[in-house]
C-alpha cells in the first residue's frame, strides 16, 4: 500500500506520478486550446510535437530516479494529452483528492487506476459535483492550504477558471484543522501575460521559507499583501509578466534545496543559486507552450 503523505511543497519527495506525453493526439484547433499560451502557439504554428514533449519528460523521470525516487506513469490513452498529471487529482496530508476538471478531460483520472489500486480506498476523496478544483490551483503549506479561485459573475465564460468558491468551502470541511485560504486570480482566455491559469502560476513557496511569487496575478492586491506579509518581502523572488507566462513559479521541489528548473530562467536560477539552492536545470520549453511546467505535470503521493 501506498501511505500518502504531503505536508507542504518541499519536505524530500519519496513517490511522484510524472504525466507523460506518448499519444498526446493532433494540433488542437484554436477554438480547442484550453489555455492562452496553447492558443498563441497554435496560431503562431509552433505548437510542440510528441517526441520534443517525450523527450523533456524522459530527462525529468531520469533525474528523479537519480534522486532514488519512485516515479509512477499514468497508462496511456490514446489520443488524450496527459502531461499535466497534477490537473486531475492532488494530495493532501493522506488523502488523495479528485479533481473536477474540465469534462473534456475527465478520462484522464481512470488513466491512474493502476496507482489508485495501491491507496486505501477511504483516503480517495471525489468532491461534490458542484466543486469545481484542479491541482495546479491547490498549495499546501503546512498549516494553510492555498487556493487559487475566480469568483465573478463571468466564471463560466472564463476557460481559465478552473476553481470555484465552492470548492475551498468544501476543502475547509475535509481538513477543519488547516487554514484554507482563497485567491483571486486574474484571467484571460486569450492573453498569457495577463491570466494566471492556476495558482500554482503565480505563487509557489519553496525551502528555506522562500516563495516565487507574480504580483500581477493575483486579482485582489491584498491577496498578494497577504502572503508578502506571511514569507516577508526579503524572501520573495518577483517575476516580471513575461517571467510569468514561460511559467518560472512552476519550478518544483524535490526536497528543500534542491529545485528543478528551466535552464532559460537565467534571473531565477541565479537569485535560487544565491539563496544556497541547488537547481537542477531541465528543458522544458516545448512543454512550457501548453501553459504548465514542472509542477503541473507532477502529482507528489509521498513526501518524507
Amino acid at each position: 500500500m501506498l501511505h500518502l503523505n504531503v505536508l507542504n511543497e518541499f519536505n524530500p519527495l519519496k513517490a511522484v506520478v510524472l504525466g507523460v506525453a506518448q499519444s498526446n493526439g493532433p494540433t488542437p484547433s484554436p477554438e480547442d486550446c484550453y489555455d492562452p499560451s496553447s492558443l498563441k502557439h497554435v496560431l503562431q504554428g509552433t505548437y510542440p510535437l510528441e517526441k520534443d514533449m517525450i523527450e523533456e519528460m524522459k530527462a525529468l523521470e531520469q533525474l528523479f530516479k537519480s534522486y532514488g525516487l519512485e516515479v509512477y506513469r499514468p497508462e496511456i490513452i490514446p489520443g488524450c494529452n496527459q502531461i499535466f498529471a497534477r490537473d486531475i487529482a492532488f494530495v493532501i496530508e493522506d488523502k488523495l483528492i479528485k479533481s473536477n476538471i474540465l469534462p473534456d478531460r475527465a478520462e484522464e483520472f481512470t488513466a491512474l487506476s493502476s496507482i489508485l489500486n495501491h491507496i486505501n480506498p477511504q483516503n480517495c476523496i471525489e468532491l461534490p459535483e458542484e466543486c469545481h478544483v484542479e491541482g495546479g490551483d491547490v498549495i499546501v503549506h503546512n498549516d494553510y492550504i492555498f487556493v487559487g479561485v475566480y469568483t465573478g459573475d463571468d466564471y463560466s465564460k472564463f476557460i481559465t477558471a478552473r476553481t470555484n468558491i465552492q470548492a475551498v468551502e468544501a476543502l475547509q470541511e475535509l481538513f477543519p484543522n488547516k487554514k484554507v485560504k482563497a485567491l483571486e486570480l486574474k484571467k484571460s482566455n486569450t492573453n498569457p501575460l495577463e491570466s494566471a491559469l492556476h495558482l500554482d502560476c503565480c505563487f509557489q513557496p519553496i525551502g528555506y521559507g522562500k516563495a516565487l511569487m507574480h504580483k500581477e496575478g493575483f486579482l485582489n492586491e491584498n491577496d498578494y499583501f497577504f502572503l508578502e506579509n506571511l514569507f516577508g518581502k526579503e524572501h520573495i523572488f518577483l517575476t516580471t509578466k513575461e517571467e510569468m507566462a514561460s511559467m518560472n513559479c512552476n519550478v518544483f521541489s524535490i526536497s528543500k534545496d534542491v529545485v528543478v528548473s528551466d535552464p532559460s530562467f537565467s534571473r531565477l536560477n541565479n537569485w535560487l543559486e544565491a539563496q544556497n539552492f541547488k537547481v537542477e536545470k531541465i528543458n522544458y520549453a516545448e512543454i512550457s507552450k501548453q501553459g504548465g511546467l514542472f509542477r503541473c505535470s507532477t502529482m507528489p503521493l509521498i513526501r518524507s
